[in-house]
């Protein structure tokens, strides 16, 4: 039951707009050490955000969520700060888009061509799956 007492506030914001301010009762995302959630009075430190899909719990079955690719968290007490590089709410995500880009990464990495940069070609896998995620 998420009442007052236990919401804390929570922003994502990237270099172009705040996606997203509210107050929460937990968040959960990916860091590059695994998945974490997050209620209020959680232990403060800062990590590096994995690509994944970022679920804001606001109450009693009222989620939001949205894509993100890459960035910082801020985890305080009281606040939790998603600091993102690209952050999409699920109404902005192309799926036609999103299947051409993991078909061109999957096509790139099939093939082992010389030169190919493979993490660019992984991390843009890694986008499109996560974009198609958050539309299912």
């Amino acid at each position: 039951m998420a009442d007052e007492k236990n919401l804390f506030d929570i922003e994502i914001i990237c270099p172009d707009r705040v996606l997203h301010t509210g107050r929460a009762y937990m968040v959960e995302f990916n860091t590059t050490e695994g998945q974490i959630g997050v209620f209020k009075n959680h232990v403060p430190i800062t990590t590096v955000l994995a690509p994944g899909i970022v679920t804001i719990t606001e109450g009693d079955d009222h989620k939001k969520q949205a894509a993100i690719h890459s960035g910082f968290a801020t985890i305080l007490q009281d606040k939790v700060t998603l600091l993102a590089d690209i952050a999409e709410l699920p109404d902005e995500i192309d799926v036609q888009r999103a299947e051409a880009a993991k078909q061109r990464a999957e096509k790139r990495l099939s093939e082992h061509a010389d030169g190919l940069d493979v993490l660019r070609a992984e991390i843009a896998l890694k986008k499109a799956l996560v974009r198609l995620d958050i539309k299912k």
